[in-house]
């Protein structure tokens, strides 16, 4: 027994001497644990400032799953481009949504057409104003002969402004449009050989690539540019070249695709040999990205929430009926079906088959029975839910929920604060577009124009302040339209007496009409009024006489 005793109390004095190790190892991992956190909250008060209390703290709880990564421009736009691009060409043709976007940016940007209103400088010029008046019609009246013909267009589909409205709507798409300067033959109906041509931006690749992807690897020429996308690229920097695929990528086609190489200018006059509207995000960047790309994941899920809804209130509308018979057979000459019907033309039905429609008959076999379930579509919240949507897209997009859904429901000053704000960005794109398109190509047509003798403009060739003083315009296009035209008539009076604006941008700004043309057309309705009121004003006098 003595021994049993000594045995069973040594092995308690170990267990409670390994316990007591234990709870003092346990000590003084809490000392090192507390210690730690201590000195990290120490380090993190000494190291986090600014903007690391925010959006770029790592330790928040809502930054724990928030991975983000940018880099350069190639990595962030090019290798994502052409998916973008081919999303919110689907988005433009299938999304409402989205194809509101676009028209009702295209539409206030370019609507019918932008002209050129020539604006000479005839003061540097050393020109009389009146000198400078017929010039400046004479030159309105050449750019109509070739801008209104389709023979503009290589393709001679399209007038000038027509092709406008298409290289905006590319533009919106793909991020940006391209069209190449070329030449035809003058003819004695079209005294001018200038041509345009526009080119999907899809053509626009590396020679080799024929798929539209970017791998991220550039090619390297001997002469040592680079060709990143279909864009040539010299040392420093600066594009000097584009290269057009033959064939449209990813299509199948017969023909070998073949790249040409198209000189961004020409060594000799300067003039560009391609146009490449787009605007930039940042720096560094060559190509453009769509305009809808900010939102396109936004626009796909409202438009499957949309479609949702519909086929819920399609389904909630549909009468259907479940018959059930004790042999589980069909009843022939039921269901509406004539039995004159030839059979054979008939698709046969699946025999597990349940339809449901507009006054559909079912058939149930033995043992199966119908269960409604109750459905809760479409939502009472959806027009909301849909609001607030495009007030989030129209956001994004510069672009006012009520400019996007045509829906002005609100009051005079809340709607005009509105389109005002939205007119902004559609100024601004207008800028860009007449930019990068329109003044380009009104300057090499004037310059054809002058080397035909069609115009008269001394000097032109050979000092660039000359041509610019020549070739100085504005572009006119879609006004914003007004909202209650009577107070916004007396508002623009109002600012023409007290020199604020003038007459001209007044008719632009109103209803896009030219103010010299209005006053011309006014000389003779106001003939056609005197001479019209002539007799009454005699008869008058006679009676008074």
């Amino acid at each position: 027994m003595g021994y049993l005793s000594d045995m069973f109390q040594l092995r308690n004095t170990k267990k409670s001497l390994e316990l007591a190790k234990a709870e003092n190892q346990l000590a003084k991992t809490r000392a090192n644990t507390a210690m730690l956190n201590a000195q990290r909250d120490a380090v993190e008060r000494f190291v986090n400032s600014g903007y690391s209390h925010g959006g770029a703290s790592r330790g928040a709880t809502w930054a724990e799953q928030y991975h983000s990564e940018s880099l350069s421009p190639k990595s962030d736009i090019e290798e994502n481009r052409k998916l973008l691009r081919e999303r919110t060409r689907d988005l433009a043709m299938n999304a409402p949504i989205a194809t509101a976007a676009i028209n009702s940016t295209r539409t206030n940007v370019i609507g019918m057409g932008l002209k050129p209103k020539p604006k000479i400088d005839y003061e540097f010029l050393g020109m009389s104003r009146e000198d400078a008046t017929k010039l400046q019609s004479q030159i309105k009246k050449e750019f109509a002969v070739w801008a209104a013909s389709t023979l503009c267009d290589v393709c001679d589909l399209n007038n000038f402004y027509a092709l406008q409205q298409i290289a905006f709507s590319d533009w919106l798409k793909n991020g940006e449009e391209f069209a190449l300067i070329q030449y035809g033959e003058a003819t004695t109906y079209m005294p001018y050989s200038l041509r345009l041509r526009l080119v999907s931006a899809d053509r626009i690749s590396t020679p080799g690539n024929n798929t539209g992807e970017y791998d991220g690897f550039d090619k390297i020429e001997k002469n040592g540019n680079t060709i990143m996308n279909g864009v040539e690229i010299d040392k420093n920097g600066k594009v000097v070249a584009y290269h057009i695929c033959s064939e449209f990528p990813g299509e199948f086609s017969r023909k070998s695709p073949k790249w040409k190489r198209i000189e961004k200018r020409g060594k000799k006059t300067g003039n560009p040999n391609i146009l490449h509207v787009f605007n930039a995000e940042i720096a560094e960047q060559y190509r453009g990205v769509p305009f809808l790309a900010p939102v396109i994941q936004s626009i796909k899920q409202l438009t499957r929430y949309t479609e949702a809804e519909i086929m819920a209130a399609v389904i909630n509308s549909m009468f259907a009926l479940f018959v059930s018979t004790e042999t589980g057979n069909d009843i022939d000459g039921f269901g509406g079906v004539d039995d004159d019907d030839d059979f054979l033309t008939m698709a046969p039905d699946k025999e597990d088959e349940i339809r449901l429609g507009s006054g559909t008959i079912n058939f149930l076999k033995s043992g199966e029975k119908v269960e409604a379930v109750e459905s809760k579509h479409p939502s009472q919240n959806y027009d909301s839910f849909v609001s607030a949507f495009a007030m989030m897209i129209g956001a994004a997009l510069e672009i006012s929920p009520e400019v996007l859904m045509k829906k002005f429901s609100n009051n005079f000053s809340a709607s005009k604060g509105a389109l005002n704000e939205t007119w902004k960005a559609f100024s601004m794109r207008r800028k860009w577009f007449v930019d990068d398109f329109c003044q380009q190509v009104y300057e090499i047509w004037f310059a054809e124009a002058v080397s035909l003798g069609r115009i008269k403009a001394p000097g032109f060739f050979t000092d660039p302040l000359i041509k610019k003083a020549y070739t100085n315009a504005t572009w006119t296009g879609p006004a914003q339209g007004v909202l209650n035209p009577s107070q916004e008539a007396e508002a623009a009076i109002k600012r023409i007496a007290h020199g604020l604006s003038t007459h001209e941008d007044e008719c632009a700004a109103m209803n896009g009409s030219d103010y010299e043309d209005n006053v011309r057309t006014l000389e003779i309705e106001n003939e056609k009024l005197a001479q019209a009121n002539r007799p009454l004003m005699e008869e008058v006098t006679d009676e008074e006489n």
